[in-house]
């Protein structure tokens, strides 16, 4: 095969793995933080529906050691300390009645219980202001349809102050804008402004607003318009594209683009395309205001050996790109037997660090995971008994390597 490399252009799943990792890799210790029990109150989820068909909306964030956790089931929004102490309540009163958290009208509070009509929730994030931003589904009267795409567009952004007060919502233009189609997630940045990423038929598409809420940027990324794979004879390699994710920057206007590239794999017998096999990750950052992407970053695959017969072979597959932090790490992270393994990439590439994180899939029926700017990675864990929330310290392991 032809040496490949990367030009940069100038345009615009979890996979579980039944093996074993090839290399032995240091773990992370986890910390177990609180539980929160099945039911109807305030500090209970509504989780009773996981065995039927459909999407589980239940989401989590963690800032500043307080855990936001979007329960679309129950059609709250619960904020909690470390300790699972209940500090803050948002909640469809139509729903869940005869609320005895604080008090409805309870703004100036300590303890706040907000009533708000939600639908269907889905991601949640924070600012460093403490505002709240929440997707909803606007109901059916108000859902619009985009024929030329085939899209649904039923979805905006909620914004709640620090106060529990609704401000608006967010649509793609700004607010009380035209609703958005599928969000994969939303994402806050260290200025409080907001990214909002979408999936439509053609690819991805991040809507960056400014901390007012107005929009600045529209940014369309496809298979057609990332950096494609060249032969050193400068030739376009006929390689597959899958644009897995886009996470923006937390101090610039940059967007990080996970780029996967697959190749076809022959069968040397018969002389015929056989598959098509994983072959690279880059991780290209696209500056918004230029348009224009800058050197590309490559990501090491994760590496797991299947024996069998006596006989063992190494496979490569792409990690999942989980976010940055606030002093520019990648983290990346795919799930095997023994949980996780997270791969901490340094921003110059120079320093890749890989950890384990302990964790048994067969007590969990649903998980969510967050990365905190800082570094924390935090995961909601549902289990049959009770959802549990824990977090890993890798900011303190990022923190020894920055010092040394």
């Amino acid at each position: 095969m032809k040496k490949i490399f990367l030009i940069v252009s100038c345009v615009f799943s979890f996979l579980m793995i039944s093996c074993s990792k090839s290399n032995q890799v240091h773990s992370v210790n986890e910390n177990a933080l609180f539980t929160l029990g099945y039911g109807n109150f305030e500090d209970e989820l509504n989780l009773f529906d996981l065995a039927r068909n459909g999407t589980i909306s239940t989401y989590m964030t963690m800032r500043d050691g307080f855990f936001y956790i979007a329960n679309g089931e129950a059609k709250k929004i619960l904020e909690l300390n470390s300790y699972g102490d209940l500090l803050s309540l948002y909640y469809n009163d139509e729903y869940l009645k005869d609320v005895a958290f604080a008090g409805k009208n309870s703004i100036s509070s300590t303890k706040k219980a907000i009533p708000y009509p939600f639908s269907t929730l889905g991601p949640v994030a924070v600012d460093s202001r403490k505002y709240i931003y929440a997707v909803d589904t606007l109901p059916t009267e108000r859902q619009e349809r985009d024929a030329s795409n085939r899209l649904l567009l039923s979805l905006v952004v909620l914004r709640f102050d620090s106060n529990g007060k609704f401000i608006d919502y967010l649509g793609q233009q700004g607010p009380g804008g035209t609703p958005f189609p599928y969000i994969k997630n939303i994402y806050t940045t260290r200025e409080n402004e907001l990214v909002v990423v979408c999936t439509t038929n053609e690819g991805l598409v991040a809507y960056w607003f400014n901390i007012d809420g107005f929009l600045l940027y529209t940014v369309p990324v496809s298979k057609n318009t990332v950096p494609k794979l060249k032969t050193n004879e400068n030739e376009e390699a006929p390689a597959y594209i899958s644009v897995e994710n886009i996470i923006p920057d937390c101090s610039e206007h940059k967007l990080y683009v996970k780029v996967d590239y697959y190749m076809a794999s022959m069968d040397s017998a018969l002389k015929v395309q056989s598959g098509i096999d994983y072959y690279t990750t880059f991780l290209c950052p696209l500056n918004v205001d230029t348009a224009l992407y800058d050197e590309p970053l490559e990501i090491p695959p994760y590496e797991y050996s299947v024996t069998e017969n006596l006989t063992k072979e190494i496979y490569n597959l792409p990690f999942d790109f989980l976010g940055v932090t606030e002093n520019g790490w990648f983290f990346f992270i795919v799930p095997n037997e023994e949980g996780f393994i997270v791969q901490m990439v340094q921003p110059d590439g120079q320093r890749i660090v890989k950890r384990a994180l302990s964790v048994d899939h067969s007590k969990n029926l649903y998980y969510t995971l967050s990365l905190s700017g800082n570094g924390i990675i935090s995961g909601l864990f549902v289990r049959n008994d009770n959802a549990q929330a824990v977090w890993w310290r890798t900011d303190s392991l990022l923190a020894s390597f920055i010092n040394q």
